[in-house]
């Protein structure tokens, strides 16, 4: 490295020895000069113009030796400070590796110097190179403490292969001989791959060593150290009266054991003193007295004798439901007579009335079922704050292990108690409000099945005597009150689905939202966000469209997190404006309207597509349900010529494929019967027939097309049975060319001879029709008569409803 403003080095440069190091080009280094030749070559150097010197590495640590090495480094004095006793301090700076030529027979403090000049090397051989040396120098990096790791930074960084050769050959620990021969190469190839040999002998040098002291230390803490630090720690116990500490912990579980005898069960108290009267005969220092000191402290702290002891009162219970959700009416009365039934029993329980039993009362479990978002955990908030009894929740989403549940044995190490015994010592009371969440979600594994469990824990009849692996004795759940929820109750195993009873929480309607905007979201989220009500206001069409344009679910979640961002920006609002006026004390309300509602929320996600407004020919809208609502499904279908076959897309569940194959069937015994009349221009006509101008059967359609049917949204699985006639409606309207309504939605079963069977979800899916604009409705006639008093008043007013029993009905309706 040569730097440019000193263009060519002289030839005749002053010569320092120094016999401490080897310097390289890059380094900055400070020089504490005292031998007299190196004076004088100081003096010489200070002379010239560019104050240049030549430094070459001595070969003994005598600096009056003048026995010195014929490389070195051609460089500047930057700063030169005398110092006491004819002592000088330099700051040299490296410039270039040289060579010395010959000694100055007039001068021996002067000598011909050359700089080393780097051969030509092949670029990407060198890049290689570099690389397994950079890898070398990571890994003696990472076991070595006197690689410094900016230098390791300076190396990775660099491309040019002298630098990083004296880079490298300054950080690690060379012989004068090595540093010499890397030094002196003019091949950068050579000068790298020596390095990569000598960081490599270093790697196994320094591993060698820590695996030495590692074996050393090891040794030493298992054999000594830990020996005399324990029989130190028992002499400093015993003076200090450590046994008596041990004696009194021991005491104290005795009286807590004592004062719970009464509430407890006798397998219970008999357990637990038999492993206090164990630990009172262990070492302190045992392992195993650390883990009974640890199961007595978690089986002393369950409140056996602690019970939530507020009166049920129906009215109260009303009450809070009604203060804490809007609509809800079945549910909230299913919850009721839930209460009701436990109320009567509590008293009428008399001994004149003894027949009566309360296990069905006590062992009913409500599971709350519906879309996210609907209110299911929050009726158990609401159940729980009525009674005054503390609310605990188990989240049961992805549990695959049953010690989660019983709990772990206690040989296992990091032993525990399960979910359930840690929420009655959480609750404090042994009749808490039990939330089992997400129960639709619980999966099976090797770890055994939790349902199982919960088949236990649910049951009236067993869970009077749950055993806990950790505590090891029986514990009388009949007095929790067990609310389960669920997404989707088919994914809930039979046997657990029997233990429980459900109340399905339906989609609200738009107005119902609006409702719940109104009357629950803003005042609680404007109560959270320090605002008042005198400071903002929410239009009813802005509320509208917040629900309509900027939300996309069945519940109010998405709803409340809208509300709750647009407060953040309104308090950030206010707070920059009460900042810039201070002296006015009055602040202006801020209007939530359509018009200003885009500045405070990013983007707009319409939450259904509306219905087309133009029939086409073989597209008819469905409607599904999912765990997250119902939704409005386009169904396409589109002829090609070919040979009759039928082609299936759109990610479909094999129970839809085999709805689409039975519509199929039928679709053609409906032509072929002439129930459905077909135009015989539609159909092709092959050289014979337009030979003899004869004209084909209507059957022929069918035969000469090949019929693709497709469900958009590929990426979204589907399945169900209940898309059976929307699927065969499309294939009627494709093979017949009559437009189907695009104002008019349909759900229903087709069978092999064209009847209509009853299908679930309805109420979901009625209201996804009315969110889109759907103007008739087309349903089984079972579901009609069965289902339709669920649904809203809102939707059956805003929704023509047709009855359908045959398939033929359905095509009366939706062909023009």
């Amino acid at each position: 490295m040569q730097l440019t403003r000193y263009g060519e080095f002289p030839k005749d440069l002053p010569v320092i020895v120094d016999e401490d190091m080897l310097l390289y080009p890059f380094m900055i280094a400070p020089l504490f000069i005292s031998n007299e030749d190196n004076l004088k070559a100081i003096d010489l150097a200070m002379e010239g113009k560019d104050k240049l010197i030549f430094i070459a590495p001595s070969k003994s640590n005598d600096e009056d030796t003048l026995d010195f090495y014929d490389i070195g480094v051609i460089g500047t004095i930057m700063r030169r400070v005398a110092l006491p006793e004819g002592r000088i301090k330099i700051l040299f700076q490296g410039l270039s590796r040289g060579s010395i030529l010959q000694i100055k027979s007039t001068n021996p403090n002067i000598a011909s110097v050359a700089p080393i000049i780097s051969l030509p090397y092949d670029a990407v051989r060198i890049e290689a190179i570099l690389a397994v040396l950079k890898e070398n120098l990571r890994t003696l990096y990472s076991i070595s403490q006197h690689f410094p790791q900016d230098l390791l930074k300076s190396i990775n960084e660099t491309s040019d292969p002298n630098r990083a050769a004296d880079l490298i050959s300054s950080a690690i620990r060379l012989k004068k001989d090595q540093a010499y021969k890397i030094f002196k190469e003019e091949n950068p190839e050579e000068r790298l791959l020596s390095l990569i040999e000598i960081t490599m002998e270093e790697i196994r040098a320094q591993q060698i060593q820590k695996e030495i002291k590692n074996k050393v230390n090891s040794q030493m803490e298992k054999a000594n150290k830990e020996y005399f630090l324990k029989e130190q720690l028992k002499q400093i116990q015993k003076e200090l009266g450590g046994d008596s500490k041990k004696d009194s912990e021991i005491e104290e579980y005795r009286q807590k054991l004592e004062s719970l005898k009464s509430a407890m069960p006798k397998d219970a108290y008999k357990e637990v003193q038999k492993q206090i009267n164990k630990l009172s005969r262990m070492h302190q220092d045992s392992a195993d007295a650390n883990l009974l000191q640890n199961y007595l402290e978690v089986v002393l702290e369950i409140p056996f004798n602690a019970y939530a002891k507020k009166d049920l009162e129906i009215s109260e219970v009303e009450k809070q439901l009604s203060k804490d959700h809007y609509a809800l009416e079945k549910p909230k009365e299913r919850i009721l007579e839930y209460f009701a039934v436990r109320k009567l029993l509590e008293i009428r329980k008399t001994k004149a009335e003894s027949h009566l039993d309360s296990t069905e009362a006590k062992g009913t479990i409500l599971c709350f079922y519906g879309p996210p978002g609907v209110g299911k955990t929050s009726l158990a908030n609401s159940i729980a704050t009525a009674l005054k009894r503390k609310l605990v929740r188990i989240a049961l989403g992805g549990l695959e292990d049953v010690s989660e549940l019983r709990g772990h044995r206690r040989t296992y190490i990091g032993a525990m108690p399960g979910r359930i015994v840690q929420g009655l010592i959480e609750a404090k009371e042994m009749n808490p409000v039990v939330v089992l969440d997400e129960i639709d979600k619980i999966r099976n594994s090797f770890r055994g099945d939790p349902s199982s469990v919960l088949l236990e824990i649910l049951d009236p009849e067993q869970n009077k005597e749950f055993r806990d692996y950790y505590t090891n004795f029986d514990l009388d759940l009949s007095q929790v009150i067990f609310v389960a929820t669920a997404n989707d109750i088919s994914a809930i195993p039979a046997p657990l689905r029997d233990r429980m009873e459900f109340i399905n929480i339906n989609s609200y309607t738009p107005n119902q939202k609006e409702q719940i905007a109104k009357k629950y979201l803003i005042p609680q989220e404007l109560k959270k966000h320090g605002l008042l009500v005198s400071e903002v206001s929410f239009s009813p069409s802005a509320i509208k469209m917040l629900i309509e344009k900027y939300t996309r679910e069945a519940g109010v979640r998405s709803l409340r997190r809208k509300i709750a961002e647009i407060l953040r920006k309104v308090s950030k609002q206010i707070l920059q404006s009460a900042q810039k006026n201070v002296e006015s004390k009055n602040t202006k309300k801020i209007s939530i309207t359509p018009k200003t509602l885009p500045s405070y929320l990013d983007k707009i996600v319409f939450e259904f597509e509306n219905v087309s407004k133009n029939a086409e020919v073989g597209l008819v809208n469905g409607l599904a349900w999912t765990s997250v609502g119902g939704d409005v499904l386009k169904i396409e279908a589109l002829k090609i010529r070919g040979k009759g076959s039928l082609h299936l897309t759109g990610n479909l569940g094999d129970v839809m494929k085999e709805s689409a194959k039975i519509a199929h069937s039928y679709v053609k015994f409906l032509i072929d019967t002439g129930v459905l009349k077909i135009n015989p221009k539609l159909i092709p006509l092959t050289p014979k027939e337009k030979e003899e101008h004869l004209e084909p059967s209507p059957s022929e359609i069918y035969n000469r097309f090949d019929i693709h049917l497709h469900v958009p949204e590929g990426a979204t699985p589907k399945d169900g049975p209940s898309a059976g006639i929307a699927i065969a409606s499309a294939l009627a309207s494709l093979l017949t060319n009559k437009k189907a309504r695009c104002d008019v939605a349909m759900t229903g079963e087709l069978t092999l001879r064209g009847k209509v069977l009853p299908i679930g979800g309805l109420q979901e899916k009625l209201i996804a029709a009315y969110k889109s604009g759907i103007q008739e409705v087309l349903i089984p006639k079972k579901n009609f008569e069965r289902d339709l008093n669920e649904i809203p008043q809102e939707v059956r007013d805003g929704l023509k409803i047709h009855p359908i029993s045959d398939f033929k009905e359905v095509l009366a309706v939706i062909l023009r």
